[in-house]
């Protein structure tokens, strides 16, 4: 279905309306600074467009888990101000999040200003979706605009309930841009190649469920892959594994069997056996007793790079190996060296695939970068996601 877009928001007039934008500023954060402001830059380009608008600009978000409590280091202080500095221009803050205060502030606003309420999660009603809730986060405005994709699969207030309570909405272009993109990857050009990466099979069963039968080539990494080899009786040495998820690896193989596709694993790695950078690696095809994989080998790392350069879409979630430490971290960026060399669109999701993208500074070799982990694999798997069906509807 269509969704409407910022271009129809803004066509119908905005110049001194209250415009609630839903953006997402969950960003990683370490002694109250900001660590990685990819997704208060990726929110940009939206903002932007509203204020140039003249619309009084009315920014919403979560930050982190506060479980409904009022928590200091959970507050967007700290990042209306980084925002402030990314768009060059004052970004005014409200430590409420609706109420009387909320709406006073915004009543002071000029055209083309921006406010940030405090953290949504702070009040309960937000992951309640509660009526009253919503029924306050609508008093704020006069239209709605959600640029959150990285919450769109939850059905909160801010993300689902406020879009039925507000008559104009719109997508920004962010969450435009990331439906675009995923969209090409569940009705790919051919060949389609899906790199998964991560600890565990029960984490990504069901988009392993969903991309076995649907991707060309499934290519799998990180400790994952030694629960697919323990399942075949591999040889893993203290690999992390899941036994009880043997099953479930067993039937995503079959299920790509049936389909004709290739599911790949790890013909190498490289070990330690301690999970240290002073830890001594080697590099094997079969894994000894008292030694952990710790990445994909040189050799799998080559095979998921070639399978990268011939594929027309590639769609990547999760990293390779311990990529945190600077020593189990060739494969990670091996695949992201290929994908930047791909020829295909390449789209990569995932706050640990993108930290290695943007870590090598391969980020604009990347058709997109999805800002929303969790929301994307839903999305791939074609499930539906309340914020992004509400605003079809």
């Amino acid at each position: 279905m269509a969704i409407p877009g910022l271009d129809d928001l803004i066509a119908s007039g905005l110049r001194g309306k209250r415009v609630l934008v839903r953006a997402d500023l969950n960003v990683p954060m370490a002694h109250g600074s900001i660590t990685d402001d990819t997704r208060l830059r990726a929110s940009l380009p939206t903002l932007q467009r509203l204020r140039e608008a003249g619309a009084r600009v009315v920014v919403t978000s979560h930050l982190g888990r506060p479980k409904g409590d009022r928590k200091a280091e959970f507050s967007l202080r700290p990042v209306s101000k980084a925002l402030a500095d990314l768009l060059d221009a004052p970004v005014a803050f409200c430590e409420e999040n609706v109420g009387r205060k909320p709406l006073e502030a915004i009543a002071e606003l000029t055209e083309g200003q921006i406010i940030v309420l405090e953290n949504l999660r702070f009040d309960p009603g937000e992951e309640q979706n509660a009526p009253a809730f919503v029924r306050s986060l609508a008093e704020l405005a006069d239209a709605y605009v959600n640029d959150a994709f990285g919450t769109a699969h939850r059905a909160h207030a801010s993300t689902a309930g406020v879009a039925r309570q507000i008559p104009h909405v719109a997508a920004g272009d962010l969450l435009t841009a990331e439906i675009e993109h995923l969209r090409a990857v569940r009705e790919p050009a051919r060949p389609l190649l899906v790199v998964l990466g991560g600890a565990k099979v029960s984490d990504k069963i069901s988009v392993l469920d969903a991309l076995a039968p649907h991707a060309d080539t499934l290519a799998i990494g990180g400790a994952m892959a030694y629960t697919f080899l323990a399942a075949r009786g591999v040889a893993v040495g203290n690999s992390l594994i899941e036994p009880t998820a043997f099953e479930d690896a067993k039937r995503v193989e079959a299920l790509a069997a049936e389909a004709g596709n290739k599911l790949l694993l790890p013909s190498d790695h490289i070990i330690a056996q301690e999970i240290s950078a002073e830890s001594p690696t080697r590099i094997v095809e079969e894994i000894p007793k008292g030694w952990m994989g710790v990445d994909i080998g040189p050799e799998t790392a080559e095979r998921y790079k070639n399978e990268a350069r011939q594929a027309q879409t590639v769609f990547w979630n999760g990293p390779m190996g311990i990529f945190e430490i600077e020593p189990f971290a060739t494969g990670t960026r091996s695949v992201a060296q290929g994908l930047a060399a791909s020829g295909g669109l390449t789209v990569v999701g995932g706050g640990d695939s993108l930290s290695a993208i943007n870590g090598l500074g391969l980020g604009d070799e990347i058709d997109h970068l999805s800002t929303g982990g969790g929301a994307a694999l839903e999305f791939v798997q074609g499930l539906e996601l309340p914020g992004v069906a509400e605003l079809e509807r």
